[in-house]
């Protein structure tokens, strides 16, 4: 594939293709090397975004949402995006939802969470609800009252319908209750979380999860605010640079992206890592859908997402498998010199 081939599309003219993952090339998408495969299953790739920060899966709607910031990413300039796509994968609407568009407000959307068919938004200093099969905004939630300036980054839910919100640059992470008209809180402020960004919550302890920008560390967080930090760059075990997204598979295994280095890495229980993907350009805000054991994984400055199947922990046989294993039915891949539909 060409260098450029990822960038030459507008936001309308948004495609979705399967392809190889490439080894080499400077914005090659997506190596993933999953355990017990001769060769990287085929990838699905969503191209002509706009610097797509967060890549989600609805299980409710079944379908997918991936963020675009479409400029500077602290600007108040009313033109980011959410793209949407069906249960298969592809794009129902390259801007379901976009700033500027009637009543809109969405100036540079980012991590995303889905509580009661709302889909919450993170968008500077806002915290910004659609609805989910529609669109159209819902409610705004404001942090005025907070102090310092605000910019949020990324958003999480738990199963009792709380939301975490991260901000990078005031070392904070707020707690919303959507069940008392959305009240801010802060859950914790500390320098020790050292610029958190990607945010998740252990799909079996419930515990909340965040990955630091500036230390390389992951840390959890209880319900009271007190930090454990899981793990950490060290003098002899520098691994991670700036670390980005994180989410969890149905087994409790950990995926987390890191933006600088183009990478993803595996965390099993036992505290084992391993690179799963490499090579990868920008890979921001992942997500998994552990409906399907699918990775999602967004390229902010690749203008493109992909997503890919991920290996379960049991032992399975030596025949390749492809997205169709894990029940993802997209369209065939396209044959040489089509053109994309």
């Amino acid at each position: 594939m060409p260098a450029s081939d990822d960038i030459r599309h507008k936001p309308e003219s948004t495609t979705l293709t399967h392809r190889l993952p490439l080894r080499s090339g400077p914005v090659a998408l997506a190596i993933l090397l999953l355990l017990g495969l001769p060769a990287p299953a085929p990838a699905l790739q969503v191209t002509g975004l706009q610097a797509p920060q967060s890549f989600l899966s609805d299980q409710t709607c079944e379908c997918y949402f991936i963020s675009n910031v479409n400029g500077e990413p602290a600007a108040k300039d009313n033109n980011g995006f959410i793209t949407k796509l069906d249960r298969d994968g592809k794009v129902i609407a390259s801007q379901f939802i976009r700033g500027g568009d009637g009543g809109t407000t969405l100036h540079a959307p980012k991590g995303m969470a889905v509580i009661n068919q709302l889909l919450y938004v993170a968008d500077l200093d806002a915290l910004r609800a659609f609805d989910v099969k529609t669109g159209k905004p819902v409610v705004a939630v404001s942090f005025a009252g907070q102090p310092g300036a605000v910019s949020l980054v990324d958003v999480a839910a738990n199963q009792q319908g709380l939301l975490y919100a991260s901000d990078m640059d005031a070392n904070v992470i707020y707690r919303i209750d959507p069940a008392k008209q959305h009240a801010v809180s802060v859950l914790v402020r500390d320098a020790a979380l050292a610029g958190p960004r990607g945010l998740a919550v252990h799909p079996k302890t419930g515990r909340l999860i965040a990955v630091s920008w500036h230390k390389g560390s992951i840390v959890e967080i209880a319900e009271n605010g007190m930090i454990t930090e899981l793990v950490s760059n060290g003098f002899f075990s520098a691994r991670f640079k700036n670390l980005d997204g994180v989410d969890f598979d149905t087994w409790g295994n950990m995926y987390v992206s890191d933006f600088t280095a183009g990478k993803i890495w595996r965390m099993r229980p036992d505290r084992h890592f391993n690179v799963i993907a490499e090579y990868l350009p920008t890979p921001a805000d992942i997500s998994v859908d552990r409906a399907k054991n699918l990775i999602l994984v967004p390229y902010l400055y690749g203008n493109a997402a992909e997503i890919n199947g991920l290996e379960s922990p049991f032992k399975s046989d030596k025949q390749k498998r492809t997205l169709a294993d894990y029940g993802f039915t997209g369209s065939r891949p396209p044959q040489e010199g089509a053109t994309p539909k």
